[in-house]
């Protein structure tokens, strides 16, 4: 039977998406046009996998993998989002979901995927949480078992979204590249720098990986098309392409919540 328990009292501490009421359309707006980008970059690869990644800890990547994963599903894709941040796993708690079975117990074997799989979360789109964390998150994604894994549900889902560790700090998403379509990179204004950023594009590039684009979130949306502010937990107005080079600073603020913007 699949998993379908959700943590009780779990969404006072989910951290804001799409599916919450409300939503600023300058939000919604942008989360559509960067579908679209999605769906054009992957249009010539080999498969609709690909994984959401960083340069570094805190700029919004597992946020936006969740929130990229939900716009798919609204346009009647049949999506699979993975959890696979095996060391820092956000997902449950972004979809309120249980996480005592997940992907570590299925790659090894402990599990099947129908009993690990939360279905239909909302409509279309189906979620693997990272279940136990690991002693070895790294060889568990390049394991042949996962790549069997991918390629097993490549031809049940129009999209696969893993959810990666930052590249810069761990090496987890690259030993998935020759698996997937490609890696979109998350960057945050006004945080992420040029240097940390053309790293990450270098490592992906020595492990002949693709790189999908760079979204850059954390725009504040205070004049243009939409003007004024909006209230939402983080500003968001996504960029995509390749554009970036801001003023940084690693420190960061503690959130009202108390959580980090992975």
């Amino acid at each position: 039977m699949a998993n379908t328990k959700k943590i009780p009292g779990g969404n006072r501490n989910r951290r804001r998406t799409l599916m919450d009421k409300n939503v600023a359309f300058p939000v919604t707006e942008a989360y559509k046009n960067l579908r679209t980008n999605i769906s054009f970059a992957l249009s010539t690869k080999k498969n609709k996998i690909f994984a959401i990644s960083s340069a570094l800890a805190s700029e919004g990547k597992s946020t936006v993998a969740a929130n990229i994963a939900i716009t798919l599903a609204q346009n009647n894709n049949h999506v699979l989002l993975i959890d696979g941040d095996l060391r820092k796993p956000v997902q449950h708690r972004v979809f309120s979901l249980t996480n005592d079975l997940g992907l570590s117990t299925l790659i090894s074997g402990t599990n099947t995927f129908k009993e690990i799989v939360h279905h239909n979360v909302i409509d279309n789109l189906d979620i693997v949480t990272c279940g136990p964390i690991p002693p070895n998150p790294s060889e568990m994604l390049g394991s042949d078992n996962m790549k069997q894994l991918l390629d097993q549900l490549s031809a049940h889902y129009d999209y696969i979204i893993i959810n990666t560790p930052p590249i810069n700090i761990v090496t987890d998403c690259l030993t998935l590249l020759d698996s997937i379509a490609g890696v979109l990179l998350i960057a945050k204004f006004a945080q992420s720098t040029y240097d940390a950023l053309q790293e990450a594009i270098e490592a992906i590039k020595m492990a002949d990986g693709s790189l999908l684009g760079v979204v850059v979130n954390n725009v504040s949306v205070m004049s243009g098309k939409y003007g004024g502010k909006y209230g939402y937990r983080y500003r968001y107005g996504y960029r995509y392409g390749y554009g970036y080079g801001y003023g940084y600073s690693y420190s960061r603020k503690p959130s009202d919540e108390g959580e980090n913007d992975e």
